[in-house]
């Protein structure tokens, strides 16, 4: 068994004293700036707005954000003001007034603002496109007058709305990374999910389209986390909530 040479010794031991002798000054650390954004997810049937926070951290040049609270908008969805505009704009101030109390003043003028229209926009926007144009006019108007920072109000495609809930399903489940034992965020590792999502009269099946499979020219790519996803919708038309009810239905009576 071999033994440390003697002044190895020595001079260990006096960089220990050394070091617990020399007075020491912690040093504080910035803290980390919140950062908030507000999305408002005009539905069929309501809207909803959400308020998201996140710090300066990165994980791969990708924020990591949390929910922080909601509001549902009183009333029906925004579709359903097309025979008066300014009504759908005015039901969208009590809960801006609400967000203004929730994100701190000073971070209203930075915070970005956001609201996305989905299937009943789509469907007036090809039966009245006039009237589909005047109730996102009227919109526009009331998030610009609101302090935050508005960043658009848009009728999202049927690719870009299942794209965003595969995100969102694959971020909750952690398919994007993780927390190691550090606290570090690192590679989940795992592959990403697949969603369904069941609507009254189709279905659709988002998922990621394979390395060695051609992208269809509907496919929508996403660069998240250090990684670029192809991400695809399939349409199921006739699998909607409604028809398996009504089979449900026939099952039952015969």
């Amino acid at each position: 068994r071999e033994l440390l040479p003697p002044w190895l010794v020595i001079v260990a031991g006096l960089t220990g004293i050394v070091l617990l002798c020399v007075s020491t000054k912690d040093v504080p650390m910035a803290p980390l700036r919140t950062k908030y954004g507000i999305v408002l997810d005009a539905g069929p049937s309501r809207t909803i707005l959400f308020i998201y926070q996140w710090t300066t951290t990165k994980a791969n040049k990708t924020g990591v954000i949390r929910g922080c609270s909601s509001c549902p908008v009183q009333g029906p969805g925004i579709s359903s003001y097309s025979d008066s505009p300014q009504k759908a704009g005015k039901s969208l101030e009590p809960c801006l007034n609400w967000a203004q109390n929730e994100i701190p003043a000073e971070q209203h003028s930075q915070t970005p603002l956001y609201l996305g229209a989905t299937a009943s926009m789509r469907q007036l926007n090809l039966t009245h496109p006039i009237l589909s144009a005047s109730l996102l006019a009227a919109l526009t108007g009331t998030l610009k007058s609101s302090p935050f920072s508005f960043q658009g109000a848009q009728i999202l495609s049927s690719p870009q709305e299942e794209a965003f809930n595969w995100v969102a399903a694959n971020y909750v489940l952690e398919n994007f990374f993780k927390y190691d034992w550090q606290g570090q965020l690192v590679p989940s590792g795992k592959g990403m999910a697949g969603v369904l999502a069941v609507g009254r009269t189709s279905a659709q099946l988002t998922s990621e389209l394979p390395e060695e499979q051609q992208e269809p020219e509907e496919a929508v790519r996403l660069r998240l986390y250090g990684h670029t996803h192809r991400v695809h919708t399939r349409h199921c038309p006739c699998h909607g909530s409604e028809r398996l009810r009504s089979g449900l239905v026939s099952v039952l009576l015969q």
